[in-house]
């Protein structure tokens, strides 16, 4: 009985090595990540950027989503990886700043070889930042080229820069009651395992905190002291049909060591949507166009559970991350600022 029970408590120290802790994301080997941005514009892009390639795959829940060459990441399409992924402000008009990530690629020799050139895989999504700044100010080829070399250094910063430097949340009410959201990251490590998410955080509804519940940033009441609560809010409207259509979408990215394909890396970015689920309410509606991308540049063994267990975790924090360090800016309060003032009131 004594030895049994031995065994049990070396197994049970065992267990206890294995544990989660906090890394930066440039701690995740073979991805570069860069930001550019035009504050007066109110607009910017964030690249993630895989020199040797990366398989990855993508989950589209939201009703109105601006992307380019998604298309590659069906399961079913013959590429199996890509080099890299552009997050970006300035809607539709975002989407021709993913030549600047091709210019960049093709000068470096990287890409697809057709037999006669190098072919960059680039994919794009895109959120709706016009209703800050400049609606004229887009993140065109020059800024996302600049994006990519700001991604040899591979120190992001988060906040009001990159594709969430132009980003709101709580927006049902309109742009009087919503709050300066922004771009968010967060890396996690379990014994040889990493997974990390960048997310601009551009949503219709509320963000709340995933440990506590809380409302952190969303729509804000009359006097503008604090929320109003957008799923109550709508659900008071329930009679309503009127066109949402305001200006929002969540875009980001999961980035793992594990060794995944194509088809898992699709169930881990589906996965990383419960992230959205559980931070942000409401979520996935039609006038978001919430897109998840997961990629995978490394070669660690790990259980597809485990890793979109992970990436659901890293995208919640990351969410939470984008609305705290948020700076006020465009005459919004942040949750930073929001929570300051009502202290001093207090």
């Amino acid at each position: 009985m004594r030895k049994n029970g031995n065994n049990k408590a070396e197994k049970n120290s065992e267990m206890a090595v294995i544990h989660m802790k906090e890394i930066a994301i440039h701690e995740i080997e073979n991805v570069l990540i860069g930001n550019a941005q035009d504050i007066v514009g109110g607009t910017g892009c964030t690249v993630i950027i895989c020199k040797d390639g990366a398989p990855t795959g993508i989950d589209v829940r939201g009703g109105g989503p601006a992307s380019r060459e998604t298309a590659l990441l069906n399961p079913l399409a013959a590429a199996e990886e890509i080099h890299a992924v552009l997050l970006s402000g300035g809607s539709a008009f975002g989407l021709d700043g993913a030549g600047g990530v091709m210019q960049y690629l093709e000068e470096r020799d990287i890409g697809f070889e057709t037999g006669f050139a190098k072919v960059p895989l680039v994919c794009a999504s895109c959120l709706f930042d016009l209703m800050v700044g400049l609606p004229k100010m887009r993140p065109g080829r020059k800024m996302v080229y600049e994006a990519c070399q700001n991604a040899e250094k591979n120190r992001p910063e988060e906040g009001n820069a990159g594709a969430g430097t132009g980003a709101t949340v709580g927006k049902y009410h309109g742009i009087y009651s919503m709050m300066k959201s922004g771009l968010g990251i967060y890396a996690v490590q379990i014994g040889d395992l990493k997974m990390g998410a960048v997310v601009a955080v551009n949503a219709l509804g509320d963000v709340y905190d995933m440990d506590t519940g809380e409302i952190l940033a969303g729509m804000l009441n009359g006097k503008q002291t604090g929320f109003a609560n957008t799923e109550m809010a709508m659900l008071e409207d329930y009679h309503r049909k009127e066109n949402l259509f305001t200006g929002n979408t969540t875009i980001g990215a999961v980035i793992t060591n594990g060794r995944f394909n194509k088809t898992e890396l699709t169930k881990i970015a589906g996965m990383a949507q419960n992230g959205l689920a559980r931070v942000i309410r409401p979520v996935h509606t039609m006038a978001d166009g919430d897109s998840v991308y997961a990629m995978s540049v490394g070669n660690i063994d790990a259980d597809i559970n485990v890793a979109g267990t992970l990436a659901a975790h890293v995208m919640a924090k990351a969410i939470n991350r984008a609305v705290l360090t948020a700076a006020p800016l465009y005459n919004l309060l942040t949750a930073s600022t929001l929570k300051k003032e009502n202290c001093e009131k207090i």
